[in-house]
């Protein structure tokens, strides 16, 4: 196990807060300090024992820090990573909990050139619907998987010590290729958010809108549970992972064609070999997971 001296969140919300907590509960951890945009969002923060204390934008907050995990949306890492570069320590080690890795290893190569073998791009698999600090907790990370896309110049010791606190967390961890994981993940994670997305906004511009959410039940709660997720950071993964994620429209778009014509011939038996194949796939995948 490893033992971190001084942690600095950047973003203590779901992702980071409960990376802190997680730490904190395997003992792992000796202080960790939480820096962010809202005031009451980081002294929540402290109330919940999720940091310690509150930092800035300071050397006095990022100089002796071990580890320095940067838990902001996408779109802010231009300014987070520009902002610390030159208060980063000699020896801090620095990840990213990024749900797109090309365009942050791009920003990193640009940003943190005198750091840039003591960073290490990561993606935890794992959050709910939920933000802020109030929605951390230390479980989300037990048997979820974290993927880490190192560099060819990524220091050894700086791997191992990410890789290490988020085997404390309880996670399992993996490596991919920037591009391999985004694309990836744009099949199995932003695809599906944008669908949700798309569908709740679809049934909220109807006419009867009211009427339409008032016979809404399981199915319709289940399949958009994702669109209750932060804006913010959505809309920065779909701009970050604009060309997988189109990629993937185009393919779901023809899926959905093949579909529509399943429909207008009355196929009963296109549909439900399809349906069923579908089932089948979803029961391996869980059986799997177990």
């Amino acid at each position: 196990m490893v033992r971190i001296d001084k942690l600095v969140v950047v973003g203590v919300g779901l992702i980071g807060g409960s990376f802190a907590l997680a730490l904190k509960g395997a003992g792992a951890v000796g202080r960790v300090v939480g820096v962010g945009r809202g005031a009451a969002n980081i002294y929540r923060a402290q109330e919940l024992k999720i940091i310690d204390s509150g930092g800035a934008l300071d050397a006095a907050t990022f100089g002796d820090a071990e580890l320095v995990l940067l838990a902001v949306p996408v779109g802010q890492m231009p300014d987070v990573m520009r902002a610390i570069a030159p208060l980063l320590g000699k020896k801090t080690v620095v990840t990213d909990a990024g749900s797109t890795k090309e365009d942050v290893v791009a920003l990193a190569r640009r940003e943190l050139k005198a750091s840039l073998a003591r960073f290490v791009p990561g993606h935890p698999i794992a959050g709910t619907e939920k933000s802020g600090a109030e929605a951390a907790f230390p479980e989300l990370y037990r048997e979820r998987k974290v993927v880490l896309t190192p560099l060819k110049g990524t220091s050894p010791r700086a791997k191992a010590l990410v890789k290490g606190a988020w085997e404390s967390c309880g996670a399992k961890v993996f490596e991919l290729e920037p591009r391999e994981h985004d694309a990836v993940l744009a099949t199995v994670s932003h695809l599906p958010h944008v669908l949700a997305y798309a569908l709740v906004d679809q049934v909220a511009a109807s006419r009867d809108a009211k009427r339409l959410f008032s016979y809404a039940a399981g199915g319709f709660r289940d399949f958009t549970r994702i669109a209750s997720s932060h804006p913010e950071m959505w809309r920065d993964i779909c701009i970050a992972n604009k060309k997988a994620l189109l990629a993937e429209l185009d393919r779901y778009g023809r899926g959905l064609a093949r579909v529509k014509r399943m429909l207008e011939r009355g196929d009963a038996k296109a549909l439900e070999a399809l349906f069923t194949g579908a089932r089948e796939a979803r029961d391996r995948w869980l059986k799997n997971r177990e």
